[in-house]
């Protein structure tokens, strides 16, 4: 991620902005709470869109409650949200590829550099000073940037993403940061028809592995430590479940997987497998334990394997994502709620209380 700390230290620019709703954290242990904030008005190049729903990611719980202080300190007040959709309402004289009244989604960036390599290999994840939608360095404003959990957000043009009109809006935030987190690994690994794929968990990401997986072809296999998810993981297109605590169902699929999708953020042994893959498989980590893994030398070296890791994805490729979801008709299982629970929301998902995803209805915000 860029470094950003120096940044967020310049003092703000005399700017012309308006007043949105929102709801902030003004400290590591506030809870969120209804706000104001202030929103640029329209450069040449910006869109200015209505949110009109905003999925919740698990990053904005390590991000409101300052747990990524180490390396990506939280500036307050704090208003969290990278999975956005909404309608387009102004859009700046230089704008070509939004007019009013478009659908629009923003994903986990609104800036970077766009001379660096990764920008010109429209990776822009990786750009180091790429911008995030929200406690990024606000080179408009000053101060940092203000994520989703609003009611209105401005963006530069190049970072917003076209959303095709047959998806449901709700299911469609959390592609945003869930879809494209584990459809950009996919698509590097070149996994396509009749490659076996392995997906470990079945949450938020996990969820949307399988649903991604299978609509590329791909004979998955979702592990679990729960035997209750086998009906689910069925269903949202999983051809084989394997409980992994089950050592003899383990060993069954010893050195069959062409990759591994892994998308525990606790932690847990990545040798168990490690060694399912493949010769010249990939095991690739989407999910963060907090704690470094332990990985055996002799399960990289025997098979050729190779374990790595992703993040996110490029505007281009995120786009590619959308489009391929509109295609196939893929969402995100949501539970839908008013933004007032959102402070119950996040307790319920450190519960794994969700499937799989929370997405905010925006219009509760108006009654604020």
């Amino acid at each position: 991620m860029p470094d950003t700390t120096t940044e967020r230290t310049k003092q703000p620019q005399t700017k012309a902005t308006y007043k949105a709703k929102a709801y902030s954290a003004a400290s590591a242990t506030s809870r969120v709470a209804s706000t104001t904030i202030p929103r640029r008005d329209l450069n040449e190049n910006d869109v200015q869109i209505e949110i009109l729903f905003c999925g919740v990611c698990h990053s904005d719980i390590h991000q409101v409650r300052d747990e990524w202080h180490s390396f990506m300190p939280t500036t307050y007040p704090c208003v969290p949200g990278h999975e956005i959709v909404g309608r387009v309402t102004k859009v700046g004289n230089g704008v070509t590829t939004f007019k009013a009244g478009d659908l629009a989604a923003v994903g986990c960036l609104v800036d970077s550099d766009r001379s660096c390599k990764s920008c010109e290999a429209d990776l822009e994840q990786f750009c180091p000073s790429a911008v995030l939608t929200y406690n990024g360095p606000d080179k408009h404003l000053g101060g940092v940037t203000y994520g989703g959990y609003s009611d209105s957000i401005v963006v530069d043009e190049h970072f917003v993403l076209s959303v095709p009109s047959n998806l449901d809006l709700a299911g469609t935030a959390p592609l945003l940061c869930a879809g494209i987190t584990t459809y950009s690994p996919l698509m590097h690994w070149d996994v396509t028809k009749d490659k076996k794929v392995g997906v470990v968990g079945l949450g938020g990401l996990g969820h949307m592995a399988v649903k991604l997986a299978h609509a590329l072809g791909a004979h998955v296999v979702v592990f679990t430590t729960s035997p209750g998810k086998q009906d689910d993981a069925m269903r949202l297109g999983a051809d084989e479940v394997v409980v992994s605590r089950n050592s003899n169902e383990m060993q069954k699929h010893a050195g069959s997987f062409d990759f591994i999708l892994d998308a525990v953020a606790a932690d847990h042994d990545v040798n168990a497998y490690m060694n399912l893959l493949a010769r010249d498989g990939n095991m690739t980590l989407v999910g963060a334990p907090e704690k470094p893994l332990a990985v055996s030398a002799f399960g990289l070296i025997g098979g050729r394997h190779s374990l790595s890791g992703s993040m996110i994805g490029g505007i281009k490729e995120t786009q590619e994502m959308l489009d391929f979801c509109g295609v196939h008709n893929i969402t995100a299982d949501v539970e839908v709620i008013p933004i007032q629970k959102i402070n119950e929301a996040y307790e319920r998902m450190l519960k794994s209380d969700v499937k799989y995803r929370f997405s905010i209805d925006m219009a509760s915000l108006k009654s604020e």
